[in-house]
């Protein structure tokens, strides 16, 4: 399966080399670039890439705000958010507007086309500063418990979820898609789907993302 990528930088040299070295991948086609966040949103309805990989910093709008309406009208695009930033005023609303990868600029060519094809199968990919933001930003974010709160402790909480569910759980750790979890539990994709929702309402949580970082803090995992 091809995958179909789109560029959305403002600078014109990094949308070239960016170019010239995916051409050589032949299982990925670049099928537009945009030079800033609006021309990314009428480029991205007009060519229905599958992955996107988004600068932060372009004119009249930028990478966050891209991301977050890419994202309301185009849920099915996966956003890696390619960038000199690592600081917590933007990983943290990047993942937050809907980004599935979060990746600094001087990461290796051959690493980035791996991390494509891993977000384009379901995957997250974070820069490894990006991961221990969200983790600490996740663990900070947690209110001291009260004695109303000692039933929903994390562990109580971990507590409620089957055995399959943690299984799944252990598989998410990892970053494997529904599909990869599904062929390793023997189970349909369509499954693995309830099982995820069903642990993501016991252990309180919005998305796969914080659930695997939560399995990844606790050491649970295969």
């Amino acid at each position: 399966m091809t995958i179909r990528l789109m560029i959305a930088d403002d600078h014109a040299m990094v949308r070239r080399g960016l170019q010239v070295f995916l051409a050589t991948q032949p299982d990925i086609a670049l099928v537009g670039e945009a030079a800033n966040g609006q021309e990314t949103l009428d480029r991205a309805a007009e060519l229905r890439p599958d992955v996107v990989l988004m600068d932060l910093n372009m004119p009249v709008l930028n990478g966050i705000e891209t991301t977050a309406r890419l994202v309301q009208v185009q849920p099915e695009i996966k956003i890696i958010v390619l960038t000199s930033f690592a600081d917590q005023d933007h990983v943290l609303p990047a993942i937050q507007a809907g980004a599935k990868g979060y990746l600094l600029k001087d990461i290796e060519p051959d690493m980035l086309i791996e991390a494509v094809r891993r977000v384009h199968q379901g995957r997250v990919e974070l820069h490894p500063d990006a991961a221990g933001m969200l983790v600490k930003h996740l663990s900070g974010s947690e209110r001291p418990q009260t004695k109303e709160d000692k039933g929903s402790s994390e562990e109580d909480r971990l507590g409620h979820l089957t055995p399959r569910e943690l299984e799944v759980l252990r598989h998410l750790a990892t970053g494997m898609s529904n599909k990869e979890i599904g062929e390793s539990l023997v189970i349909t994709e369509k499954t693995v789907k309830t099982h995820v929702s069903h642990l993501l309402d016991k252990l309180g949580f919005s998305d796969r993302t914080q659930a695997a970082i939560f399995a990844v803090k606790r050491g649970i995992g295969l």
